[in-house]
């Protein structure tokens, strides 16, 4: 394997869409959502393992979840997880993670990935990733990957290109669009949707967030010296502490002008809410998706129950809904208004406090 190829896996996030059973304790990184018999971040780590040596991942994690990154990843050693000392999104990930990898090698290629993705067909998928690092070795570039969109989807991110080939410049990054927009976008043709993973040189990254995220810069290459130290968790809690919270996308995808998309269609989805694991499980001859335990249903359609493999849950008439059940939490909600789901959190903690979050 290529020993200058790194894989940078992001898994600080705490996965709020995913209450009641994504806790701050053990977010949906760490969780097998899907019933497989692995976590997210497990599966991430043996998708990218096939095309990265082991010694060069890098996962980072906020420091609450170092000893579930190492139990869920035993291979790696404790100078591969980066922690976080609090959540500043993305930008100030991948900055620390780019200049830890230029003091230890700076002809370094990053696979920048979220640790949350379900990839459907991986050969379809490297052979993608393969095409990213040819095209970064002979240009400067800053790329990301884009999913051809087969629906007209609210819940991802575009990327508009500016033309079909199968490698192009981007011309622009489009939040989370409502649904009409999401029509037209699929009408169009041009746009793909945001998968978030990237492929760039750490010298070239490096140079963006001077460009683009000039205090960012500043910030991390003051404390340059001190990473790989015993110096280092002091040194990046003040960096932390000082950075502005904000996206890759938004600081610098958004702003270069060297960005470019790789179309792709190898089975991709973020899984990022209730309703995307619906659409992901296996169903019934009624269209309802059940993990976990024994369930019996009855005059109930198009709907996701999840609950302990200890339980037993009989449900009736239902349709279009979600039901988690836990240990503490049972949530019964329709499909249509999971998007509550955040406000649902801040009034439990209003009641009970952290207990139940």
């Amino acid at each position: 394997m290529n020993s200058n190829r790194y894989c940078v896996i992001m898994a600080g996030g705490i996965g709020s869409r995913f209450w009641p059973m994504s806790r701050q304790s053990r977010p949906k990184q760490f969780l097998d959502m899907l019933d497989t018999g692995r976590s997210f971040i497990r599966h991430t780590y043996e998708r990218f393992a096939k095309i990265v040596p082991n010694e060069n991942f890098i996962i980072v994690t906020n420091r609450r979840y170092k000893e579930l990154v190492k139990e869920h990843i035993p291979e790696i050693s404790d100078e591969q997880i980066l922690c976080e000392p609090i959540g500043r999104n993305t930008a100030p990930c991948i900055a620390y993670a780019a200049y830890t990898l230029r003091k230890t090698n700076p002809n370094a290629e990053m696979i920048v990935t979220p640790s949350d993705h379900l990839i459907l067909n991986e050969e379809e998928f490297y052979a993608t990733i393969e095409s990213c690092l040819d095209f970064i070795a002979t240009k400067p570039a800053l790329m990301t990957i884009g999913i051809n969109p087969t629906r007209p989807e609210t819940a991802y991110g575009y990327i508009q290109r500016s033309n079909k080939k199968q490698i192009s410049r981007v011309k622009c990054f489009t939040e989370k669009p409502n649904r009409e927009m999401a029509e037209a976008f699929l009408e169009c043709g041009e746009f793909l949707w945001n998968s978030g993973i990237f492929i760039w040189r750490v010298e070239d990254i490096i140079a963006a967030f001077e460009q683009y995220l000039p205090d960012h810069a500043s910030l991390f290459s003051s404390i340059a010296d001190d990473l790989g130290t015993e110096r280092e968790e002091k040194a990046v809690e003040k960096v932390f502490s000082e950075c502005k919270a904000i996206s890759i996308d938004y600081g610098v995808m958004e702003r270069a002008e060297n960005v470019y998309v790789r179309t792709g269609s190898f089975g991709w989805s973020d899984v990022g809410t209730w309703g995307a694991v619906y659409h992901q499980s296996r169903k019934d001859s009624y269209a309802n998706a059940s993990n976990g335990g024994v369930v019996k249903t009855y005059d109930t359609r198009n709907t996701l129950i999840n609950i302990p493999k200890d339980k037993v849950a009989v449900v009736s008439g239902l349709k279009d809904y979600i039901v988690i059940d836990t240990e503490d939490v049972l949530m019964i909600c329709p499909r249509h208004e999971e998007q509550s789901i955040k406000s649902f959190i801040e009034d439990v903690k209003y009641d009970t406090g952290d207990k139940h979050i």
